[in-house]
This record gives C-alpha cells, sequence and structure tokens, in this order.
C-alpha cells in the first residue's frame, strides 16, 4: 500500500486492503489464512518483509508464516520464541495504538534472546523519521472478544513487519491500517482455526455413528462458545432456511432470545435489499456480506458464511451458518471512502468525485449524431432505428449493432445559446468567491476557513435533493443541477449569490463576500473536463462584465 497523505486515502490503496482481507478470509485452511496473512502486509501494506507468529499450545510463539524474503522464510520458519522473550518485547518501546515500535536505540537488547529474526542491512538513517535497519515494528493479534470488542481475548499470535518501501516510519495512515489488518487478521486465524476443527468434527461424524455420538459434545462447545455467532438451519423443503438452533453469541449480536430466534428464517431477518445476497449464499452454500435486523429495528452488517451439513444418503440436510459482525470494519471503510471523495474542510464533494459524476451522465456520441446513424441504417437495412420522442434511441434489431451499443441511456441535451427554448437539461454552474483573498490576508486561514464551510453550507441549502455541490478547491465551487431551463438556471445563480452575499460571522466578527456564476451545459459527446473549461469561462465573463466595485456585493 503506497504511502498516502491525511486526510486523503487513494482508492486504490483502499482496494488493495480490501482485497487482502478479501484473500486471508477466502483461504480454505489454518496454513493458507497464515500464508495470506503474511502475504497481504508485502502487498498491500507495503512492508519487504512480514512474519506472523502463532502462540503455539505450550504458550511460545512460533514462526508459522513469512513472506517478502525467501532466504528469511527457509532460515526461520517453523522456529520458536519463548512467551517470556515476547512478553519483554510486547511491554518496551513506543506505544502506537496497539502496535509497539522498538526503535533501534532500544532494540539493541533484544539481539541475543531466542526469537528467531532476520537481520537486515542497510546505510544508517540520513532523516529523523527513516526506517533504520534494527528498527522494529510488532502488530499483536488478539482471539475476538463478545460482540467484537477487539483485544479483549487472549494473544493468538504477533505480526512482525521490517523495511517500509519507502524507507520511512509509518504515519498515522500506515499504522491505522496495520492496526486494522492485524485486528481483521485475527479475526480470520480465529475463523479458520474454527472452521478446521469443525470439519475433523464433521469428518468424524460421517464415518460411523459411534464417532457422531463421541464427538457431539465437542462440537456444542465449539458452537455454544464461539465468539462469533453460529447458527443450524433447515435445507430444502417448506422449511428451507428456518433457524433451529443458535448460539448465545449470536442473540446477542441481534438482541433476540434463542426461544425467539426459532420463529424465525434468516430470510425474515435480512435488509429487503440484501434478501438476494441471501438466497445466493443459501442455495450454494459460501460466504457473503449482508444484514440482518436487530429486535430495536436497525441492522448489522455480519458476513455469513454457510456450511452444507450432506448425508451420504439422503442429500442436504441443514446449513451451518457462522455470523461474524463486521459493523466496524463497514464504518470503517465508509470513513476511509468518504475521505478519498470528499473535501476534509466542507465535507462536499471533492474535484475527483465531481468529474465522476459529471463524467457518469455522458456518453461519447453527441446527441446530432442520432438522426445521421439512423439514415446510415435506413440505407443499409431497409428500415430504421426507433427514437423516443425526444430523439434518443429505443431500440434497434440485431442489424443494428454494427453501429454501436445503443442502450437505454438518456442523452444529456443542452438548451441553445441565446434563448430559452424549453430544452431541459443538466446545468453545471461554476461559482468564484469575489473578496475571498482579501478577508484570508486580513483576518488569517481560519477566518478564511469559516467564509468557505459557512458558503458550502448556503450552497448546499439552496439546492434541490439530488443536485450536487463540490469544491474544486480554494474559494471554487460547482453545482450540478438537472432539469433545468436556461430561465431555471439563471434564476438559481441570482438566488444563490444573494444567499452568499449576506454577511458571514467569521472569528468575532462580520465579513462579506461577493459571488460570480458561469453557468455551463453538459450534453453527450463532451468531456467532464470540457464541460468544467466551459463553465469556467463564461464565469470570468461575467466577473468581468461587473464594475470591480459591485463584485463584493454580488
Amino acid at each position: 500500500m503506497e504511502t498516502d497523505s491525511e486526510p486523503y486515502v487513494r482508492l486504490a490503496s483502499l482496494r488493495q486492503l480490501h482485497q487482502a482481507m478479501a484473500d486471508m478470509n477466502k483461504a480454505r485452511s489454518l496454513a493458507d489464512t497464515l500464508q495470506a496473512v503474511a502475504d497481504g502486509v508485502v502487498q498491500a501494506l507495503n512492508y519487504e518483509l512480514a512474519c506472523v507468529n502463532l502462540v503455539g499450545p505450550d504458550g511460545d510463539l512460533v514462526v508459522a508464516a513469512l513472506a517478502g524474503n525467501p532466504a528469511a522464510e527457509a532460515l526461520i520458519t517453523g522456529r520458536s520464541g519463548s512467551r517470556e522473550s515476547w512478553d519483554r518485547r510486547l511491554n518496551m518501546g513506543e506505544q502506537w495504538g496497539d502496535l509497539i515500535f522498538i526503535p533501534h536505540t532500544e532494540g539493541w537488547v533484544l539481539d541475543d534472546d531466542d526469537v528467531p529474526q532476520w537481520y537486515t542491512d542497510g546505510p544508517a538513517p540520513r532523516f529523523e523519521d527513516e526506517w533504520h535497519p534494527s528498527d522494529r515494528l510488532f502488530a499483536p493479534m488478539y482471539a475476538p472478544g463478545p460482540q467484537g470488542a477487539g483485544n479483549s481475548g487472549e494473544l493468538i499470535g504477533v505480526l512482525s513487519v521490517d523495511r517500509p518501501r519507502n524507507g520511512r516510519r509509518p504515519g498515522a495512515w500506515g499504522r491505522e491500517a496495520l492496526q486494522m489488518y492485524a485486528f481483521q487478521a485475527a479475526i480470520a486465524i480465529s475463523n479458520a482455526r474454527l472452521r478446521s476443527n469443525m470439519q475433523r468434527a464433521l469428518v468424524r461424524l460421517e464415518r460411523d455413528q459411534q464417532a457422531l455420538r463421541a464427538s457431539e459434545e465437542s462440537f456444542r462447545q465449539a458452537f455454544e462458545y464461539a465468539p462469533s455467532g453460529m447458527a443450524i438451519a433447515e435445507m430444502g423443503g417448506d422449511q428451507h432456511g428456518r433457524i433451529l438452533r443458535t448460539n448465545d453469541a449470536l442473540c446477542r449480536l441481534l438482541g433476540r432470545r434463542a426461544s425467539a430466534m426459532r420463529r424465525y428464517a434468516f430470510s425474515d431477518l435480512v435488509h429487503p435489499e440484501d434478501l438476494g445476497t441471501l438466497l445466493r449464499t443459501s442455495a450454494e452454500g459460501g460466504r457473503a456480506e449482508l444484514r440482518l435486523g436487530r429486535r430495536d429495528g436497525t441492522y448489522v452488517w455480519v458476513s455469513l458464511r454457510n456450511s452444507v451439513v450432506a448425508d451420504a444418503a439422503d442429500g442436504p440436510r441443514f446449513l451451518l451458518t457462522h455470523v461474524e459482525d463486521i459493523e466496524e470494519r463497514k464504518r470503517r471503510e465508509l470513513q476511509l471512502a468518504h475521505r478519498a471523495s470528499h473535501d476534509s474542510l466542507t465535507g462536499l464533494p471533492n474535484s475527483a468525485e465531481l468529474r465522476s459524476r459529471l463524467a457518469a451522465r455522458l456518453c461519447q456520441r453527441p446527441q446530432s449524431s442520432h438522426t445521421a446513424v439512423a439514415d446510415a441504417m435506413d440505407a443499409a437495412y431497409g428500415h430504421s432505428a426507433v427514437f423516443d420522442s425526444g430523439g434518443h434511441t429505443f431500440d434497434f434489431s440485431a442489424a443494428a449493432e454494427p453501429y454501436g451499443a445503443f442502450d437505454h441511456h438518456v442523452h444529456a441535451v443542452a438548451p441553445e445559446d441565446g434563448r430559452d427554448d424549453g430544452t431541459k437539461g443538466l446545468a453545471v454552474l461554476f461559482c468564484d468567491l469575489d473578496g475571498f483573498k482579501s478577508i484570508n490576508d486580513r483576518f488569517g486561514h481560519n477566518a478564511g476557513d469559516a467564509v468557505l464551510i459557512e458558503v458550502a453550507r448556503r450552497l448546499s441549502g439552496g439546492v434541490r435533493d439530488g443536485d450536487t455541490v463540490a469544491r474544486l478547491g480554494g474559494d471554487e465551487f460547482v453545482i450540478l443541477a438537472n432539469g433545468l431551463g436556461r430561465a431555471d438556471a439563471e434564476d438559481l445563480a441570482v438566488r444563490l449569490r444573494g444567499e452568499i452575499i449576506q454577511p458571514i460571522r467569521a472569528e468575532g466578527r462580520a465579513v462579506r463576500v461577493g459571488a460570480s456564476f458561469g453557468i455551463g451545459w453538459a450534453h453527450c459527446g463532451m468531456t467532464a473536463d470540457e464541460v468544467l473549461k466551459s463553465a469556467d469561462e463564461r464565469m470570468y465573463v461575467e466577473k468581468r462584465s461587473r464594475p470591480k466595485q459591485h463584485r463584493r456585493a454580488g
């Protein structure tokens, strides 16, 4: 994962982190899960070396997986370090949230203990936050506690990482990402252990009835005391999906009693929008992320994994369902995605998000070319395409395919210049504040920020639901408003200017700014940048047309 400056995080970085978490949850065995955890640190978090140290039955930690260095993997994989030595490491150094960082100035005391480690070579640091070859960074992994209580469970292992690829100690985002990754890795390892135990139990159950009776108590304890929710549901027939049995963790998660749960099927509890996902998962087995309803009427995001338990003679009999609370992970994902697409000061969509929304409304074929295509088809095939009353493509026969894939895209059109012909289009209002620089110069950036925040609030309150107000940067804003005629767009600009010129309280004083608006129109055949450039140019024409002394007053 590349290092990104706060508060922006590249979507590519989020996708890498999300993919690494998905890979470790898709692993089929504990060994595959451990290796996927190590690989994810190298591939998604951009460290040159990652080691998974797993707590064994005797309490010591064994090197269970390593990624990034084949020589190190051959040398230390399978070797153990005493719990005493590991406890010393986890109780010294600097606390970075749940992470432990031991700088080279302190780590030399650990050189002779029995923890397997790989020594890397490199030059001495040239600046303060550069990574030293003897620096150590550890991410403890704890078994998940009740209701996703995080690090309240016992230690199951430690992720040790070395040599960030950018050569610097990780910043706030890098630390948060590694800490979140270790939290999810602990869940994946715990679940892999649980699945491994349950799968071994199921194999024994299938061999003979004696093994079935002998393993019943083991299965009951694994089911009842699992840290995540578990349920058994019917499969097939009229009662398909009806819940037969649940554990305490699932009842606590949903706020429902076990006796009440037996009155439901999962289809009764799932969010309506996620019903199709549930049905596919129930029919095929497998894993899905969806929302389940709590007793109080709210919904919680869960990861639901179904295993089809089959009888050799009669076929599928019931579903063993594992339900993991992922509400916190979903919340963090949404927060990170919002940071990447929204302005940190005003909370409005940023320039990238604005261009994305604008580009989604436009196709490459201009509206004027539709009739030409129809005429060409008429000459070639003896019939023409069918157009709706607006001139948009409605349907083509198979013979039309060589001329382009015309679907049900509603083409964006624009009113003609100089008059309001009744055409409704996608108006793009480019807003530049007048007098803002003088406020920054006289009263400071805090006052300027307060003005920008208030202008953003007034713009957002002055448009309709579904319109977009975005900040391009500095004192420039853009409004996307669909379904407006030329007069409607001009009225909107006048109304918004009137809102902006009202006095604004900033740093204990009242200040005023004006606003210049340029109105552009988006239509198919244009790019998002061309649309914004057109509106920007019209804004400067409007700004220059007003005397300088009147610009502040709008």
